[in-house]
């Protein structure tokens, strides 16, 4: 039985955020279980969105189509709309997730929404800077790491400048390649060691 992961967009998402994720998620190559899983968008409504780097999207389906019973993940870029209204259904259907024990993956200015929604008050958590969650006034800052990803329980929080990290912690936590793999990948993706290559199709 194929699993989908659900892919947030909405106009300013943050494209490069979530690429190396959603590609290494829907491509079959030295997956664990190879067909496991397909990559869904999914918006507030099927109107085209338009990405930070012009790219038109339409959503495959809906929020109100989505549930965490028919989810495995629902991941959430950065976007410049996250403190707005617009954003709030996003953080709405990101509750339902973790109450439910369904795994949400944030980064970038997604932290920030989380974070207004007080969805990082009792999760350790990572996001751009300490400072910039710190200024949102919320009551999670006791839970602060300074780190690219950091994974608790059901939720993934990542920098801006870190999608290589959290590709990998979506990986991890989907467990889409066996541990070994994933430390392959990571070499190659993440600290671009192309002895990372030679693993990976050493197989």
């Amino acid at each position: 039985m194929t699993e989908t992961v659900h892919v947030a967009v909405y106009d300013t998402l943050a494209d490069w955020e979530v690429g190396h994720a959603i590609a290494h998620i829907n491509k079959p190559l030295w997956h664990k279980h190879p067909g496991r899983y397909t990559v869904a968008t999914v918006g507030t409504t099927r109107e085209p969105v338009t990405t930070m780097g012009g790219i038109r999207i339409l959503p495959d389906t809906t929020l109100d189509e989505v549930r965490p019973d028919n989810s495995a993940m629902l991941i959430l870029a950065g976007n410049d709309i996250w403190n707005t209204g617009q954003f709030s259904p996003f953080t709405d259907r990101a509750r339902d997730f973790l109450e439910a024990g369904v795994p949400v993956a944030a980064i970038c200015g997604a932290t920030g929404g989380l974070a207004l929604a007080g969805l990082l008050d009792d999760r350790a958590h990572t996001s751009n800077a300490a400072e910039f969650l710190a200024g949102l006034g919320y009551a999670g800052g006791a839970l602060y790491r300074d780190e690219p990803a950091v994974t608790d329980r059901n939720l993934i929080t990542a920098s801006a400048t870190a999608p290589v990290e959290f590709a990998r912690a979506i990986l991890e936590r989907l467990e889409v390649f066996e541990p070994h793999v994933l430390e392959s990948w990571f070499k190659l993706y993440g600290r671009r060691d192309p002895a990372g290559f030679h693993e990976l199709m050493a197989g």
